[in-house]
């Protein structure tokens, strides 16, 4: 039986994800603010996404007293951070980079026979990422192996190791004075509920209500630090029916049937608006109902219209690369007809490892983008130049030339590593390598970053959205050396450093790193899609909507197959299922029951529910975007998402199927040379489709194309251009074969 404190107060609870949940957010604050006055009500949201726009939003309500509006907005791991940080100040937060040198330390020195599928599976590439993911699930839910083995279940040998593993790694960061990021929460729990030293008295002296925003994605733990905080404070949880993504992936049920008696729950009544349809009441001027508002409604609780109708556009293109600049085109196309700002703009993605890159295919299209975190470092240009460096200077300290296979492929290491150098900067010179080897590793990189003036190149050449980012990366580098020369992890040496940071680009992972919580402006937002459940843009495209990634068939790891899955009762997350369990927490749309087992009807929920959320943020327009699969050779099948499939189905609801021509207006010269490229194969291609359906193709329009761009070929082009594009008709003739 749970000994978890009960929460009491009042839970609020919107009926649905429709409308602007920032409305509600500042209503409630209003009353609370006017009551306790503005400084003593605490504002806690669930997750960092949107915290800005909350913030913004309570700052410019209009107090009945008059006094001016000063908000205190944190999300939930913010303050239990700060929270840890009052109980013990010398306590580190342990960063990603150091997490992967101790865990391995750790599995280094274990005792424990590593399981034979675990031994298997550790050749994938993926499998740093996955365990990690694993592990750090396990501490925010404060998983522990004595734990399980002690109670009635005993959990798999496979989980076993790693949870024993993750417990031993906790034992090891505790003993040096780290606390993982993970850990803060379960750590906060503890800290508060056992009140050492007066600690829940002084952290919440100042608070007299507290405003528990996002309340549909409070897991256990989250809900026993808000008992602890709000114990002496009047509480009010707000939060939305069918829009919990987070706490179902661990949690079955709806919110109102996991807190017990202590909340009296009260059902928010939506608005009507003059034609009888629901209204959002936005304060921003833009239209009470969306167009597509009924489609969100499907999307999230199954709900069919009923003499209402709803609408959203529909992008189908041929490739991948070909959806990013139909996305572009649009954007352009409405920008001109609507005078709107890049920054009214977002398109959503699966998930965040896909930002960095459709970021990329964006600006390289000529659409700017605004940035949400921290990218890859493996795709950063001065990280990997910095990376260079420590190379060159790594096998400078080591010194002579030997003969042996290992040593063969470090000379070949540096010599890349020279020629990225001498291609970076351009006065490069073993004499400036050498006033670059002072005393310190951590020195040493901060005289090559003065030396180069890499921050100024990095300035002169980037967008400012690249420069950030890029900073950001040398910043990273800057406390890895750091730490290194602190540690007993590694050397504090050039070995030691390269060893860390080429473990540290080989498994650096977007989703451990905290996303940046301030509103991007100036470009494009881009988004993983979960993350527009608070924001609020003119426009949103809701990228990849194919079968295999909404919902997809592996929801919760790679690490293991699915049928493993759905028997792992003690992995960290809803795995043992059953119909009952699925219907209990979710509201699946007609004809879209008893698809699969409860594992995968259950995830699948999930994910209609996370295109429900993305749509929300839309004001104007809502684009369903999607693309051919291949299947084999030359032929391509168009797999869109079975969601897709039941609006298609459904009456009221309707994707109008819009044309977009991504080649009819070029930007940037990485645009028009993508467009040259493709054109070959893209003809070939158009060729065999007419064939294979009996139709004739228009060979003259394809030989007239051809003609100009041999007519290109003949001009001042860049050789390396120039036999890319030949090699293209070579590709389409059958004439080369890629060796990979």
């Amino acid at each position: 039986m749970s000994t978890d404190p009960p929460l009491e107060g009042t839970c609020k609870l919107r009926p649905g994800p429709i409308g602007d949940p920032v409305d509600s957010v500042a209503a409630e604050y209003t009353a609370l603010a006017d009551e306790y006055g503005p400084r003593n009500v605490l504002v806690l949201k669930r997750h960092p996404a949107g915290l800005e726009r909350i913030t913004t939003e309570l700052s410019d309500v209009a107090a009945t007293t008059g006094s001016p509006r000063s908000p205190r907005v944190e999300s939930v791991p913010e303050h239990a951070s700060k929270v840890v940080e009052e109980f013990d100040p010398t306590l580190d937060r342990l960063e990603y980079e150091e997490r992967i040198e101790l865990i391995s330390l750790v599995i280094d020195g274990t005792s424990r026979d590593v399981p034979a599928y675990i031994e298997r599976a550790s050749t994938h590439e993926s499998f740093v990422r996955d365990v990690g993911q694993l592990l750090l699930e396990a501490t925010r839910q404060g998983i522990r192996l004595d734990a399980l083995e002690s109670g009635s279940e005993s959990p798999h040998d496979c989980l076993a190791f790693l949870y024993a593993i993750n417990d031993r790694f906790h034992e090891e960061i505790a003993s040096r004075g780290y606390v993982e990021r993970a850990d803060v929460i379960p750590r906060a729990v503890e800290v508060l509920q056992a009140d050492v030293d007066g600690l829940r008295t002084r952290v919440t002296d100042s608070v007299d209500a507290v405003l528990a925003v996002e309340f549909e994605e409070y897991r256990r733990l989250d809900r026993r630090y808000l008992a602890a905080l709000s114990e002496d404070a009047d509480l009010v949880c707000l939060g939305e029916r069918h829009a919990s993504v987070e706490r179902t992936r661990v949690e079955t049920g709806r919110i109102e049937d996991a807190v017990g008696d202590g909340l009296e729950i009260e059902t928010l009544e939506e608005t009507t608006a003059d034609d009888g349809s629901s209204g959002t009441g936005r304060k921003d001027g833009s239209p009470d109902r969306t167009a597509h508002e009924e489609l969100t409604r499907f999307l999230a609780t199954g709900e069919s219209p009923a003499g209402r109708s709803g609408r959203a556009k529909r992008i189908r293109t041929r490739t991948e690369r070909d959806q990013i600049r139909a996305v572009a085109s649009e954007i352009r196309s409405l920008r001109e007809r609507h005078d709107w700002r890049y920054d009214e703009f977002a398109v959503a993605v699966p998930r965040i490892e896909r930002v960095p890159e459709t970021r990329r295919s964006l600006r390289e299209a000529g659409v700017p983008t605004a940035t949400i975190g921290t990218p890859s470092l493996a795709e950063d240009p001065a990280v990997n130049e910095l990376y260079a460096f420590v190379t060159v200077q790594c096998e400078r300290a080591r010194g002579g030339v030997e003969t042996d296979r290992q040593d063969r492929r470090r000379d070949d290491d540096h010599d890349a590593a020279l020629e990225r150098l001498r291609a970076r900067v351009d006065d490069f010179s073993p004499a400036l390598l050498e006033a670059c080897s002072g005393t310190g590793v951590s020195r040493s990189l901060a005289r090559w970053i003065l030396e180069t003036d890499l921050k100024g190149r990095i300035a002169a050449t980037e967008e400012w959205v690249d420069a950030r980012e890029q900073y950001e990366g040398v910043r990273r580098l800057l406390e890895i050396a750091r730490f290194v020369e602190e540690t007993d992890l590694v050397g504090p040496d050039w070995r030691g450093l390269r060893r860390m940071l080429r473990r540290t680009i080989r498994y650096d992972a977007p989703y451990v790193h905290t996303v940046d919580a301030r509103a991007p402006t100036g470009g494009v937002a881009v988004r993983p899609i979960e993350n527009l459940k608070y924001d609020s843009r003119e426009v949103v495209f809701v990228l990849d909507l194919i079968d295999e990634i909404y919902p997809g068939e592996q929801f919760l790891t790679q690490l293991f197959p699915t049928a493993w899955l759905r028997e792992l009762s003690t992995y960290p997350a809803v795995t043992d299922l059953s119909p009952a369990a699925v219907d209990s927490t979710f509201a699946p749309p007609s004809g879209d029951d008893g698809v699969g087992t409860a594992f995968e009807r259950y995830h699948a929920q999930r994910s209609r529910r996370r295109l429900a959320l993305g749509s929300r943020a839309a004001r104007s327009a809502l684009y369903c975007c999607s693309y051919e699969r291949g299947s084999g050779g030359l032929r391509r099948t168009h797999d869109e998402s079975r969601y897709l499939t039941l609006i298609d189905s459904t009456p009221g609801l309707e994707l109008e199927d819009v044309t977009t021509d991504a080649t009819s207006s070029v930007r940037g010269a990485t645009s028009a040379v993508e467009t040259i490229l493709e054109q070959p194969h893209g003809e070939l291609e158009r060729v065999l489709r007419e064939a294979s359906t009996g139709g004739e193709a228009d060979l003259g329009e394809t030989e007239a194309l051809f003609c100009e761009i041999a007519l290109v070929l003949e001009g001042d082009v860049d050789p390396d251009l120039a036999a890319a594009i030949r090699s293209q008709f070579e590709f389409a003739a059958g004439e080369v074969i890629r060796d990979e």
